[in-house]
């Protein structure tokens, strides 16, 4: 890896995508790579042109962020922190734009979702585009003062828009979730503050199945903070799950649960295991 690569950080999306938000506030030293797609931020990593990938996991008010669970599994690359971004989206559009004048606006689906209300109270009609910060392009390049986009003030900044109204978010806690991931895994010590472990694991689709895989953690105490299912190659009798839980593989409480998980799922694989953020325990605001 170059000395240039070992100093950046992959993210999707274009400059000025909440993504590149993350990139800043958690790195500020490192060079942020915008990469077109999930997969080429994965890619980007894997082959050396990026020593971290910043990765959007889920939305305290949207929810998860599309296909990303699907893809992280097989990424080959492995957790090795958490970041939560405060999310503060603003409207934009050319210059001499009105709000009076506005009659469609473009962004993200999810950025559209935790706008809705918003955006309906104003009469708005939601477009949904592949990221924030292209729509925020894509209106500049236009200059139609009908179209605005819906995206971070980075992004009015870069592109050249004019924020016509502040903090467009539905709610005012709207934060998202990232993970950091790199080739190597990472394995701190839980002696010097909390840790998280991330897995996925499957099972079959019959009953009591996942309460005696779950059993466990219950009987040891171990806090799952997270967990997801999704079907796997389009057939219904088998369920992938992804987890999220408090301390370490080695810690007796977490080794005796996953023992047991081990037991009655299959495929039982750690993406990673990392330091939290304090941000779990106290939410800093924007």
């Amino acid at each position: 890896m170059t000395a240039s690569a070992e100093n950046a950080i992959a993210f999707q999306g274009l400059p000025g995508a909440y993504s590149n938000l993350a990139c800043r506030g958690a790195f500020p030293k490192m060079q942020a790579l915008p990469c077109e797609s999930f997969e080429d931020m994965f890619a980007a990593v894997r082959e050396g042109r990026a020593a971290l990938a910043m990765v959007p996991i889920e939305n305290s008010v949207a929810g998860r962020v599309a296909d990303i669970h699907h893809l992280m599994p097989e990424s080959g690359l492995h957790i090795i922190g958490e970041y939560f971004q405060r999310v503060n989206h603003q409207l934009m559009a050319p210059k001499g734009a009105t709000l009076a004048g506005l009659k469609t606006v473009r962004s993200h689906v999810q950025a559209l979702a935790q706008c809705r209300n918003t955006l309906r109270g104003m009469g708005l009609t939601p477009v949904t585009r592949p990221d924030t910060a292209g729509s925020a392009a894509e209106v500049a390049e236009k200059g139609d003062t009908t179209i605005g986009a819906v995206a971070s003030s980075l992004a009015a900044e870069i592109y050249g828009l004019e924020i016509l109204k502040s903090d467009m978010e539905d709610a005012e806690h709207n934060t998202t979730r990232f993970v950091v991931m790199a080739r190597e895994p990472i394995d701190p010590d839980p002696a010097k503050g909390p840790v998280v472990t991330s897995f996925v694991f499957k099972v079959r689709s019959v009953p009591a199945a996942l309460y005696k895989a779950l059993g466990g953690f219950a009987t040891n105490g171990v806090n799952i903070t997270k967990l997801e299912s999704y079907i796997l190659d389009g057939q219904f009798t088998v369920a992938q799950f992804y987890a999220d839980i408090e301390g370490h593989p080695d810690q007796r409480p977490v080794k005796l649960a996953l023992e047991e998980l081990s037991f009655f799922s299959r495929e039982v694989r750690i993406l990673g295991v990392y330091p939290a953020d304090p941000f779990r325990f106290n939410p800093r605001q924007a």
